[in-house]
């Protein structure tokens, strides 16, 4: 169930941008009760009109006052912008859920997908990130699987639209494909190449290392959210002529080998993630069916064929909708459901990697290897539950997996923790048709980029 937000005051800095407009429509698809919106942008914006749930709104300038009474503000504009109105906002009492980098690796900052790493929200200390819309489809995907079999190494490949650029480059590539089917040469002015019938392998700055900040972003902001810093990553971060969605080719290396019929159904349980797989009949997610779809899309799931404990998948995701303005929506709705709306709610975790006293394996074996071989006659203690594996020791096990994962969280911070079920329950053979996506071009073309 949705937690209702139509008692709260919200802002939107950045209304009249193309996340900002899609933040509205979802606003009006999932909370059409929601009336009390303050739609703010630059002085550029100022005084357009727009219509939220049957109540016209007038776009105001954002000034140091806006933030007055208000109860979330939701800032999708620059990185300087958010780094100006942030802690103005913050110290108006108002909870402030950013779209930018500004503030995504600040240690008291959580930065949050809410179906991963929804109970980060409650340190927050007024601000909370919204990951890189990249990063998000990778940790929806990985989740699942990095908390039943640990993730050593991934691989990720993206191939991302245009609307991640902002508006402009929706535009350019509008204009250059109309040149170049013309004959007509073109000039690029918001790409660093020309983006018409062509594909840029470089996304923001590089830096020293030979990675740009998109690809770094991705590195360090999936070890933050999945709180595992273990984890080995690398990215290729690639602008493709596609209007909405973002794409990537994934691989995991695993701790262990698993069947890809395991792997499917993690996925197909995963909240958010719609899995597909029919590929003879080519029932695989692509950018232009994903286009305004909440859930994160994965399809072609195959081992790897270069690593015997690998998996590589193709994933899709709409980046103006999960990758940024519903994402945002749904931290809300995480702040409400966990009472957390203000600051100082929870103090936040210590993130030790330490080895917590309780891991020594005590008189009843709890050693996970020496459980799987003896499971027999230790079943009656664990049987129905779930239990969470610290270094191959169960440390707690529940009935439920969230009040679980949230309590071994609570109890030995950011440590890798894998929550296994005991036994695993039998899987339903459930057959969801592995829907396609039915759009018309005229539908889809009307989606997310105005």
């Amino acid at each position: 169930m949705i937690p209702d937000l139509s008692h709260l005051t919200i802002a939107v800095v950045g209304a009249t941008g193309a996340v900002g407009a899609e933040f509205l429509k979802i606003v009006e698809q999932r909370h059409p009760k929601l009336h009390n919106l303050k739609l703010l942008a630059s002085s550029r914006s100022a005084g357009a009109r727009l219509t939220v749930n049957g109540k016209e709104f007038t776009v105001e300038e954002t000034t140091e006052d806006s933030f007055q009474d208000v109860d979330i503000a939701f800032i999708s504009a620059s990185t300087e912008a958010s780094r100006h109105w942030a802690p103005i906002a913050v110290a108006a009492g108002v909870a402030v859920i950013d779209d930018s980098s500004a503030f995504r690796m600040q240690e008291d900052v959580p930065l949050v997908v809410p179906e991963v790493n929804g109970a980060d929200v409650t340190w927050h200390q007024g601000i909370i990130a919204i990951p890189n819309c990249s990063t998000t489809p990778l940790v929806m995907v990985a989740h699942p699987i990095h908390r039943v079999n640990p993730i050593k190494r991934i691989i990720a490949d993206t191939y991302q639209s245009v609307s991640g650029a902002g508006g402009a480059a929706v535009q350019e590539l509008r204009e250059q494909s109309e040149a170049l089917l013309k004959g007509q040469p073109v000039t690029p002015h918001h790409q660093p190449k020309q983006i018409g019938f062509n594909v840029i392998p470089q996304i923001d700055s590089f830096l020293d290392n030979g990675y740009t900040r998109e690809e770094q972003k991705m590195i360090d902001e999936s070890r933050k959210i999945m709180h595992a810093p273990e984890i080995r990553v690398s990215a290729t971060c690639v602008r493709v002529p596609v209007m909405v969605s973002h794409s990537a080719a994934v691989h995991f290396e695993l701790e262990r080998a698993m069947d890809i019929s395991e792997i499917r159904a993690l996925l197909m349980d995963m909240p958010g993630l719609t899995a597909l797989g029919n590929t003879e009949s080519g029932d695989y997610p692509m950018p232009w069916d994903v286009a305004g779809e909440d859930d994160v899309f994965v399809g072609r799931i195959r081992k790897d064929a270069s690593n015997l404990n690998g998996v590589a998948l193709w994933v899709v995701s709409d980046n103006l909708r999960k990758g940024a303005a519903l994402n945002s929506i749904q931290i809300a709705e995480e702040l409400v459901a966990r009472e957390c709306l203000k600051t100082g709610s929870t103090p936040k975790p210590k993130f030790s990697f330490g080895e917590p006293e309780s891991l020594e394996v005590s008189e009843f074996r709890k050693d996970i290897n020496y459980f799987r071989a003896h499971m027999d006659e230790l079943l009656p203690e664990f049987r129905g539950k779930y239990v969470a594996i610290i270094n191959q020791t169960i440390v707690d096990s529940d009935v439920e997996y969230v009040p679980l994962m949230d309590r071994v969280h609570g109890k030995y911070g950011d440590r890798p923790i894998v929550i296994e079920e005991i036994p695993p329950r039998p899987r339903i053979n459930r057959n969801p048709g592995f829907r396609r996506l039915q759009k018309t071009q005229g539908e889809n073309a009307q989606g997310n980029v105005n």
